[in-house]
């Protein structure tokens, strides 16, 4: 008897998950399966107080699955190439913590090597907000080694986010504070919506931007005003944020509260028929050129040229003008 009832149980279990896999696709699969919130094995209801207390023995030992903060979607039809990065930790106002960080860093690790992938879009599902910074009450509970050996993992995110070989567009829609803004500076581009409001606020916790603030502000808007947006902790709207060329583009914010996220997918939309190998190098000769001397850098473009040349899409574009016709570009 008690053979039947975990055979039926496993049964369960297992249409649950199948269940589980139908919604996640309809938000678009993420590259590498993740552990969703699981069903308990046995609801106890109804069961014998034997059986009750086998289920709890089970519960007990079966794995911790963490909440799914980070979710990815890939676009389709017309819009093939574009992927979201889906922030979605409400409660938390999608705060940095472990969890958060650990998700995002599997998804973006996933995407390096993606071919299909074109352009990415980093967005919050959050009403009102794109990420809040660090997550302070588990901060609060960290000795000085764990919080600095937490900060470095932020720090290798960012860098992680700045490495992905596709253009990258952070979509502000709402509060990009600290480590917030620390991810939106680590995307190549930005739309914000006017109500935006962005900042690094370290100074004002007695810390200082550690995730890579205080070296790529400086390199985006410059050095004084950098310094001052820093020393200050002052907060911008997205609407100054264009002003000082922190945001490439911003928008009044719409009654959906996605106006930056209807940009940004504009702007992925424009880059989206152009040469995808061509694009990335363009990427790549610009991100190395700017960390050194002109000299090397003209090297640097001309290693990334090169990487051009053979390409079938290089052929493509030839043919496409001389044809006076839209090319078809496939990424070879």
């Amino acid at each position: 008897m008690t053979g039947l009832f975990c055979r039926l149980a496993t049964r369960s279990c297992s249409l649950w998950r199948r269940g589980a896999v139908v919604l996640r696709e309809a938000h678009g699969p993420p590259s590498r399966p993740r552990p969703r919130h699981r069903a308990p094995l046995l609801s106890g209801e109804g069961a014998s107080p034997a059986a009750r207390g086998g289920a709890q023995s089970r519960t007990q030992h079966s794995e911790a699955v963490e909440p799914v903060e980070v979710e990815l979607k890939r676009l389709q039809g017309a819009d093939y190439g574009i992927v979201e990065v889906l922030m979605c930790r409400h409660k938390a106002r999608n705060a940095l913590g472990h969890v958060f960080v650990s998700q995002m860093r599997e998804l973006v690790s996933s995407l390096s090597d993606d071919s299909s992938v074109r352009v990415v879009i980093f967005r919050s599902l959050v009403p009102n907000v794109f990420c809040a910074g660090a997550d302070l009450k588990e901060r609060a509970l960290m000795d000085n080694s764990e919080s600095d050996l937490f900060v470095h993992s932020l720090r290798s995110l960012m860098t992680q986010i700045a490495m992905l070989p596709m253009p990258t567009v952070a979509a502000v829609d709402g509060v990009a504070l600290g480590g917030g803004l620390e991810l939106a500076l680590a995307c190549d581009l930005r739309t914000a919506a006017h109500s935006a409001q962005m900042g690094l606020i370290e100074t004002t916790r007695g810390l200082i931007p550690g995730a890579g603030g205080s070296q790529r502000l400086p390199r985006m808007v410059g050095i004084t005003l950098a310094k001052e947006l820093i020393f200050t902790g002052r907060r911008v709207s997205g609407r100054t944020a264009l002003e000082m060329g922190l945001a490439n583009r911003a928008v009044e914010q719409n009654q959906t509260g996605d106006a930056a996220y209807r940009e940004a997918l504009c702007l992925a939309r424009e880059i989206l028929p152009q040469a995808p190998i061509a694009v990335r190098m363009a990427k790549e000769a610009v991100n190395r050129g700017i960390q050194v001397d002109i000299s090397s850098a003209m090297a640097i473009e001309r290693i990334c040229y090169a990487r051009v040349i053979p390409t079938r899409d290089r052929r493509e574009g030839m043919a496409a003008f001389i044809e006076k016709r839209p090319p078809q570009y496939t990424g070879e």
